[in-house]
């Protein structure tokens, strides 16, 4: 990084975004930008910047996770201090974007709040946005400002080849119907076949596996998805495929959103590993399945898309390494 670079580009961090920010700049040879949060005694929030961004490029990185209104309102914050300080240019940096699960109206009467949240980043202040593996790809279209969406492929595929002498005969299995070109994509990347669960809701907390089209037996079963919520999906579909007789089961996420019963489930499901990446701080919480537990960093290609967005490059040639993101 040039020392003009080093002067023009900022990269600022919000409280769920800050050790992300770091390995970011650590691979951009750059200084995590001076700013912090203060929370009143009231629980409000303010921010404060202790360097001048007059005419900067100025990325804020800040997932959206648990608690999930503090963290949305800490982002927005962000960007509207950036605004009203003069920076040049504003892009904000979400690696987990919360609310995106609502994005559409399953019935009525009912809110489209993932459209709300881009309308809330947009007004402000922010001038793009970068993000990986929404939950819905057609999110990008809820904003009226640039967006770039990034896919963790890239980052699994490498961990897998690295780890594929330990495996036995990979099978790529899709959790649900909905994941399937995700994982027929991984299965392509992998040279694996694919398998695919019928998955059938029977409520909002239960989850129940009917099906498995395609061959587990003796294998070793791979599932990626976008995200691990409460896991009762991929839970249920380990016991499946063990029950068609895999002998390896690993799970993959980009997001370990990992709430409720999700760490009881994962510890007594018949799950191998569990590798997940760095989208949301997690601190010590997961430590109950540490065992199991595989972390990879998507701070190189963040860091990556950060540099092309500031020197005006492409983007998508990162899109292209990485592969097909969830539709």
């Amino acid at each position: 990084m040039s020392m003009a670079d080093r002067d023009h580009l900022k990269i600022f961090a919000g409280r769920a975004g800050q050790s992300l920010a770091a390995a970011m700049c650590d691979h951009l040879n750059l200084p995590v930008a001076l700013g912090k949060t203060e929370l009143f005694p009231d629980g409000e929030l303010i921010v404060k910047l202790e360097e001048d961004v007059r005419g900067r490029d100025c990325f804020v990185v800040q997932s959206t996770c648990e608690p999930v209104n503090a963290s949305l309102m800490e982002l927005l914050i962000y960007i509207d201090c950036l605004r009203r300080a003069s920076a040049k240019r504003i892009t904000a940096v979400v690696p987990y974007f919360g609310y995106a699960r609502q994005d559409r109206k399953d019935e009525g009467r009912t809110p489209i709040t993932a459209k709300l949240v881009a309308n809330l980043i947009t007004a402000a202040g922010a001038d793009r946005v970068l993000c990986m593996d929404l939950h819905a790809a057609q999110i990008q279209g809820f904003f009226d400002i640039p967006v770039d969406h990034l896919s963790a492929s890239a980052v699994f595929c490498e961990f897998f080849e690295s780890v594929r002498g330990e495996l036995a005969e990979l099978v790529i299995v899709s959790p649900d119907v909905g994941n399937v070109k995700v994982a027929n994509m991984y299965a392509s990347l992998l040279d694996a076949d694919l398998a695919v669960i019928d998955k059938r809701r029977e409520s909002g907390m239960k989850v129940a596996s009917r099906n498995l089209i395609g061959d587990v037996s003796g294998r070793c079963v791979l599932m990626v998805d976008d995200m691990i919520s409460t896991a009762g999906t991929v839970c249920e579909a380990a016991r499946l495929v063990k029950e068609r007789g895999a002998v390896q089961v690993l799970a993959a996420a980009t997001h370990p959103v990992m709430v409720g019963l999700a760490l009881e489930r994962l510890n007594e499901a018949p799950i191998d590993r569990i590798i997940v990446t760095d989208t949301i701080p997690d601190g010590s919480r997961l430590a109950a399945i540490d065992h199991k537990l595989t972390r990879l960093t998507v701070s190189k290609l963040l860091g990556e898309a950060v540099h092309r967005i500031h020197h005006d490059m492409s983007v998508s040639a990162l899109f292209r390494r990485a592969g097909q993101t969830k539709r």
